[in-house]
C-alpha cells in the first residue's frame, strides 16, 4: 500500500541529459508511458501499480554541448550529434508529444523584452483549455467511468477520440500526407490528434483544424528535418486491388 501510495504522487518524471541514462533504464518507461500502469512480475503473481506521470526531458546536442553550428562548434560533427542523440530509441521518442530545439541564448536575446505572454497568462489559457474539455465530455453525454479515465486529451482514445478530435478535411490530407511520407507510425497518429485536439483548446475552437495538425506535426521529432517536407510530398498510390 505504500508503494502503491507513493506511485499515486509520482506524477512527474525528469530526465536530464536523457541519452546519459541507460537505454534499458529508458526503456522501461515507455509501457508506464503508454498504459499508466507499472506491472511487477513474479513467478506466481503479477501486480499493476497506477503510474500516469508528466515525463519532462532536456539533451545537449551532442556530449560536449557544443552543438554542429556556430562559434565553438563541435570537431565531431555531425558523428557526435548522430551517436549521441542515438542513444535512445526510435519507440521512446515516439511516445513523446512535444520535442522542441532550443538554439544558444545570444547576446541579442538577452537584449530582448520579455514576451507578452507571462506565466500567468499562459496558465489562464491552461486553465481554460481543461475546462473546454471537462465541458465537452459533460455536453456529450460520456458516461462517468468514461469521463474520469479521459478527463484530458492526453489520455483520450478510442470512440471519444474519433469523436473530438477528427480534424476537417484539409487538416485530414495533411496528416495522410505525413503518415504516407513515413513521418508517422500508429501511435503517432493518435498522438497527433490528441496533441492537435489540445492547441485547439487552446486556440478556443471547437473543431480541429489544418492549421492545428501542422503545429502539432511540427513537435513530432520524426517529421523535423529535411526530409520532413511532408507537405509537397505526393500520397503514394494504392497498391491495386487483386
Amino acid at each position: 500500500m505504500k508503494s502503491q501510495r507513493f506511485l499515486e504522487r509520482l506524477f512527474r518524471c525528469v530526465c536530464y541529459p536523457m541519452p546519459e541514462y541507460s537505454a534499458q533504464a529508458l526503456d522501461s518507461l515507455r509501457a508506464p508511458l503508454e498504459t499508466g500502469e507499472i506491472v511487477v512480475a513474479r513467478a506466481n503473481a503479477h501486480v499493476r501499480y497506477p503510474a500516469r506521470f508528466q515525463l519532462v526531458a532536456a539533451m545537449n546536442p551532442c556530449r560536449c554541448g557544443l552543438g554542429g553550428g556556430g562559434k565553438g562548434a563541435c570537431g565531431k560533427a555531425p558523428r557526435c550529434q548522430r551517436d549521441y542523440q542515438n542513444r535512445i530509441s526510435g519507440p521512446m521518442f515516439d511516445r513523446i508529444d512535444l520535442t522542441v530545439e532550443t538554439p544558444p541564448v545570444t547576446a541579442a536575446d538577452m537584449a530582448l523584452p520579455p514576451p507578452a505572454e507571462g506565466t500567468a497568462e499562459a496558465s489562464a489559457r491552461v486553465r481554460a483549455a481543461r475546462a473546454m474539455q471537462e465541458d465537452r465530455l459533460r455536453a456529450a453525454g460520456i458516461d462517468p467511468d468514461t469521463a474520469r479515465d479521459q478527463a484530458v486529451n492526453a489520455r483520450a482514445s478510442g470512440e471519444t477520440l474519433d469523436r473530438f478530435a477528427t480534424p476537417d478535411d484539409a487538416g485530414r490530407a495533411l496528416l495522410m500526407r505525413a503518415g504516407a511520407a513515413g513521418g508517422l507510425t500508429a501511435r503517432g497518429w493518435t498522438r497527433t490528434l490528441r496533441l492537435a485536439r489540445t492547441i485547439a483548446d487552446l486556440d478556443g475552437c471547437d473543431g480541429v483544424l489544418r492549421r492545428h495538425i501542422a503545429e502539432a506535426l511540427v513537435y513530432r521529432r520524426t517529421t523535423v528535418g529535411p526530409q520532413g517536407d511532408f507537405e509537397h510530398q505526393p500520397l503514394r498510390p494504392e497498391a491495386p486491388a487483386y
